[in-house]
């Protein structure tokens, strides 16, 4: 039924998000029309929006979106690339075998997170 779709993420300043999703994640900028859109590409089916923040939904609430990033390739590799690029993780990265999760957030305290997918043993 479905074969992708979008999340979109309220940011308080375009520029800085842009630059945080685009240079500092490594996501791949598909559009942007001056700062009432910007489109990024995740991956096979999934498309990040960020749109600038309104009183009635402001940027970084808590809860209201998270956005998770699997990977491909091992999840410390990715933390320790992250952190040298700035990021701040919120603890250490939670393995309970079979899902590895590391947390942080974008500029404005959006939470996102990453997933790693272990084997499953048979």
């Amino acid at each position: 039924m479905f074969r992708g779709g979008v999340v979109t993420i309220y940011v308080s300043n375009m520029d800085r998000g842009v630059r945080f999703y685009a240079e500092t994640l490594g996501f791949k900028l598909t559009e942007r029309h001056g700062n009432n859109w910007a489109s990024l590409d995740g991956g096979p089916g999934l498309t990040i929006g960020l749109h600038p923040a309104t009183p009635e939904v402001p940027a970084g609430r808590v809860g209201s979106i998270a956005l998770g990033l699997y990977l491909a390739q091992p999840i410390e590799g990715a933390v320790s690339q992250l952190r040298s690029r700035g990021v701040k993780f919120s603890g250490p990265i939670v393995d309970d075998k079979v899902l590895s999760l590391a947390f942080f957030a974008d500029p404005d305290g959006n939470p996102l997170y990453l997933a790693e997918m272990k084997a499953v043993p048979r």
